[in-house]
């Protein structure tokens, strides 16, 4: 149905033939085969090949995990649909999550397969559609967070955007853009996010990650969102409020490559 990949091995799907995965894809929906596709420091990766009802044939993007694999499955999940619905075609549709069956505590999550070229997206578009959905976004509950209550923050740097009256609007945000989370489709020459880790925020927090250059998103994308996107009053606390969300990606990157220790310097 499909020609393997050089670099990877024919696998047998049937442990992803089961009632929660078909349940998600559209109806009639046959499974045929798989590959490994890709690389991912905390999931396994494929490219299935599927038969719709029609005879059309299709093909999925999954990806399983262990030990917390339910929590990183449905949160992507959540995640994918509501970055979905607040800017179509800004991330890829997603289908379903659930348990593998005949396993040990593996979870799968589904979504279409787009061929991507990992080239930046461009400057402009990117940081233009970002601040869009910062911007249309809206928070279900008018509050922050994502389905699980929100951390504390700072009073310092964070009670003054709302001081004098001022309205601080929950927005949609990605919660984990860099370049290894954005693609363009071969097929259809558009960008698109994954991996996403979603949530009702402050639209300034999407930048904190963009604060060290060598994440190739870097300054100049700030620069050119905030064209779209002004920053937040007071305006001279910007660069403080960019450090303090830049200090969670920073420990979450140090923590996950503690070898590194450039970050863990900073």
């Amino acid at each position: 149905m499909w020609e393997a990949h050089s670099r990877c091995y024919r696998c047998h799907f049937e442990e992803l033939i089961n009632k929660p995965l078909v349940t998600g894809l559209p109806p009639g929906t046959k499974i045929a085969e798989g590959l490994p596709w890709g690389a991912s420091a905390w999931t396994a990766t494929y490219k299935v090949a599927a038969e719709l009802a029609d005879g059309t044939p299709m093909f999925f993007f999954v990806k399983t995990a262990k030990d917390r694999g339910a929590t990183m499955m449905e949160g992507e999940y959540n995640s994918l649909q509501s970055l979905g619905r607040a800017s179509p075609g800004f991330v890829p549709r997603v289908y379903g999550w659930g348990k593998i069956e005949k396993s040990d505590d593996t979870y799968f999550l589904v979504m279409d397969f787009i061929d991507l070229t990992m080239s930046l997206p461009d400057p402009v578009k990117l940081t233009q559609t970002l601040a869009d959905m910062h911007k249309n976004s809206v928070s279900p509950t008018g509050k922050f967070g994502f389905l699980t209550p929100s951390a504390s923050v700072i009073p310092q740097l964070l009670q003054p955007l709302q001081a004098e009256d001022r309205v601080l609007k929950p927005c949609l945000v990605h919660g984990d853009l860099w370049k290894e989370n954005t693609g363009t489709g071969v097929k259809t020459g558009r960008f698109i996010v994954y991996d996403p880790s979603a949530m009702y925020a402050h639209n300034e927090y999407e930048l904190g990650m963009w604060r060290r250059d060598e994440m190739r998103i870097g300054s100049a994308h700030i620069e050119e969102y905030l064209r779209h996107y002004p920053p937040s009053e007071p305006v001279e606390q910007f660069d403080d409020r960019d450090r303090l969300y830049s200090i969670k990606f920073k420990l979450a990157h140090s923590s996950g490559w503690p070898g590194l220790t450039e970050t863990r310097e900073q």
